[in-house]
């Protein structure tokens, strides 16, 4: 009962997957099926948004609710991501006098999304960021006592877990859906859905006791969906093969900070049911990653806190080449930019004060894990990264004198978060390296967590989906620790409007 080969109209048919995942069954419809297992709604993917509205779900009524995961552990990419939530109008802002707004911070997305963001979207995330991080407090997350305001932030509205890490929102609200009553089931593989012949999704086709990359591992087994199915299975980083379709500058030499599920088999599926793709070529590298260690690592959040009061220096040069605290693309652009005399990769370095970079505790591990070093001095630094010394100096003499007047007239950076904190000895150095980090396409919702369809702009029926598997919601770049407050949002939007529907 396909309705539609939506994939050969998208220009993405012919595509493999990175990882190769197997071709998806035919959706059938459900008078053909016998079904194994019954639930009220079904959820696919156990990150932020699976979690979230798995928890919403339970609390608006629903009888049974099922939470499928791929891997072997739940949580998925949102367990290693950096942990960082962004909400307008928070207790830790009114403690530390700073003056935020729904507004501002739709704003801030708005222009980073370079004119082709969501609005709606964004400011139906924006309006329910507090209430979202009251629930991870309430399920028991907790959070370093102080605020961060990252790149394209004009305030600081950030929170971050205490462990640093988004395990410490997943792991707490694991335990909540699970004490709610939902039931969790993981190497439980999406293979397809399962229609009526109205057209409106009754279940899903899953792959029970599957194991990653085996495709032929483990049974499939008919899951109904009596109220609907949420789909949040996350980005395609990882499908170098189809992000490269998208943008062809994405290929192996930029990494990836996902885990290795993140292939795009739900996002694929919804476009062969017909769900509109939106903005798959937005694809977002992380500026903060270092080209020294694998997946996310620990630079990635040492240098997210480090940014507002370091610099980010071209080792060909000795010399800034970018605002340490811009939008992600406009860093991620820069860094990519930087070359050696032959075209090759030369990874800029960015340099602290360890007085400073101390501060944040994945300082100690990025030394002891030999991706980050302490220098004593200039000297030092310019010998080991083949950096003109005179330059370096030069630089860092000069942005000193930002720091003095507060005032950056070189890349006009927002020195608030620089006040008093002067580049001096001992310095700590890491190197930066994009890696691909998030996908700003997928298929089209609307603020119910609607999966709509391409040939009549309406909801699919049955069919919800939130978090990075949507497309359109950030535009061109997404703001950092902005991920997780649209990713808990959707997801309690979905829990909630699947016991509607």
């Amino acid at each position: 009962m396909e309705r539609r080969n939506f994939l050969k109209m998208a220009g993405i048919g012919a595509i493999t997957m990175g990882t190769a995942p197997a071709a998806f069954s035919a959706t059938v419809c459900d008078k053909d099926v016998a079904f194994d297992k019954s639930y009220d709604v079904v959820i696919i993917g156990s990150g932020f948004a699976g979690l979230s509205a798995a928890i919403e779900a339970k609390r608006n009524g629903a009888k049974d609710v099922v939470i499928f995961e791929k891997l072997s552990m739940f949580g998925g990419n949102s367990a290693i991501n950096g942990g960082l939530f962004a909400a307008p109008n928070t207790p830790m802002q009114a403690r530390e006098g700073v003056n935020d707004s729904i507004e501002t911070m739709v704003q801030d997305q708005l222009t980073a999304g370079r004119g082709i963001a969501d609005e709606a979207l964004l400011r139906h995330v924006a309006t329910n960021a507090a209430e979202a991080l009251q629930l991870t407090i309430e399920a028991g997350a907790e959070y370093h006592p102080y605020l961060q305001q990252l790149g394209g932030h004009s305030v600081a509205r950030t929170y971050q877990t205490s462990v640093s890490c988004g395990a410490g929102i997943t792991q707490p609200l694991l335990k909540m859906a699970r004490k709610e009553g939902a039931v969790t089931q993981n190497r439980a593989k999406f293979e397809g859905f399962i229609l009526n012949a109205n057209n409106q999704v009754v279940g899903v086709k899953i792959r029970e006791g599957y194991y990653f990359g085996r495709e032929d591992s483990g049974k499939v087994i008919n899951v109904k969906a009596n109220r609907g199915v949420i789909m949040a299975t996350g980005g395609f980083a990882q499908n170098i093969k189809l992000r490269m379709a998208q943008d062809p500058t994405l290929n192996h030499e930029v990494g990836c900070t996902n885990v290795e599920g993140s292939t795009g088999e739900g996002m694929l599926a919804m476009f062969k049911l017909g769900a509109v793709p939106v903005h798959l070529a937005h694809i977002q590298s992380g500026p903060w990653a270092s080209p020294d260690e694998g997946g996310f690592g620990y630079v990635s959040n040492y240098s997210i806190y480090n940014f507002p009061h370091s610099v980010a220096i071209h080792c060909a040069t000795g010399k800034r080449f970018m605002n340490e605290i811009a939008d992600r693309k406009t860093r991620a652009d820069a860094e990519l930019g930087c070359r050696d005399q032959d075209g090759n990769p030369l990874p800029p370095i960015m340099i602290t004060s360890y007085e400073h970079a101390s501060q944040h505790p994945n300082c100690k591990k990025v030394l002891k894990y030999n991706v980050g070093w302490k220098f004593d001095s200039l000297e030092q630094i310019a010998e080991r990264f083949n950096v003109p010394l005179t330059a370096l100096e030069e630089q860092i003499t000069e942005y000193n004198g930002y720091v003095k007047a507060g005032k950056d007239p070189q890349f006009g950076k927002i020195m608030d978060m620089a006040k008093d904190k002067y580049i001096k000895a001992p310095y700590t150095v890491v190197r930066l390296w994009p890696k691909a980090h998030y996908c700003q396409g997928g298929v089209q919702v609307n603020v119910n967590a609607e999966v709509l369809d391409s040939m009549s702009g309406e909801h699919i029926k049955g069919l919800y989906a939130a978090g990075e598997v949507t497309g359109g919601v950030h535009g061109v770049s997404r703001l950092g620790s902005c991920s997780i407050p649209e990713c808990m949002v959707m997801g309690m939007t979905a829990g909630r409007n699947v016991m509607k529907g």
